[in-house]
């Protein structure tokens, strides 16, 4: 699924292509990921593009147009729809291809942001990340996890966040030392901007607006490794659940 990194990277690439160019029309290929809402947008100059958690939205003169690329969504500008096209996207002077094979993503018209959602995982700061860890009670992987606490962050980060910050998945976050959840933030901060810098991890089906793939999937320390030796100690890199979520770490290095 595409998390705050490679959301970022689209919006990077898509918001130069598009704003200020009006949204003509919309061609639909299959029922979703659509809302009756979407007709909303038509007509509408694009104002901004900008991410917001895992959403993609597009700022309108009137309310905004928000995307969620779900497992296997891409957005690709000016390219030939193929196969597993939803729908196209049609700007003055250029086109944008909604692409998903799974169609478990979404766009909709909304008069405002999705609600619901917790601080962003970029922007959230030291002291208030601490403060929101040290009020809750659960696994910290779950934790990270769970959008309303933490917008953007998913399953492939917070593996490699918490390898960094050596914390153990199965962790009580209620039971971190205040020197351990801000290591984590840390680390958080650290694997994100990298991540950006890579354009993302392509595991499978992401690709940005250009078609072209990320690559911080090769700078992977624990996410996917399972078995393989951990690049710090060693030790073989062990695969469990959590939260119905493959999570990989390594037992040596990450302790509870």
């Amino acid at each position: 699924m595409p998390e705050l990194h490679e959301v970022e990277t689209v919006v990077r690439v898509l918001a130069p292509r598009i704003t200020g160019r009006r949204l003509n029309r919309i061609d639909r290929a299959s029922r979703k990921p659509w809302t009756r809402s979407v007709k909303r947008a038509i007509g509408q100059q694009v104002r901004d593009v900008r991410r917001y958690g895992k959403y993609i939205l597009l700022d309108l003169d009137d309310g905004l147009l928000a995307i969620h690329l779900g497992m296997t969504g891409k957005l690709l500008v000016d390219a030939r729809p193929g196969p597993h096209a939803r729908a196209v996207l049609y700007f003055d002077g250029v086109n944008v291809v909604y692409d998903d094979v799974r169609q478990f993503g979404s766009i909709r018209w909304m008069p405002r942001e999705p609600e619901g959602l917790g601080p962003d995982a970029l922007q959230i700061t030291a002291a208030d990340f601490a403060g929101m860890i040290g009020a809750r009670r659960g696994r910290i992987k779950a934790l990270l996890l769970n959008q309303a606490f933490l917008r953007g962050l998913g399953n492939i980060y917070s593996d490699e966040a918490l390898f960094r910050a050596g914390i153990h998945p199965l962790a009580e976050a209620g039971r971190l030392s205040r020197r351990r959840i801000l290591s984590l933030h840390r680390a958080i901060r650290q694997v994100l901007r990298q991540a950006i810098a890579k354009g993302g991890s392509s595991i499978s089906d992401y690709r940005d607006p250009d078609g072209r793939q990320g690559w911080f999937q090769i700078e992977h320390r624990v996410y996917g490794r399972a078995g393989e030796p951990c690049k710090r100690c060693g030790t073989a890199i062990r695969r469990i659940l959590v939260a119905q979520r493959s999570t990989h770490f390594c037992p040596k290095c990450q302790r509870k």
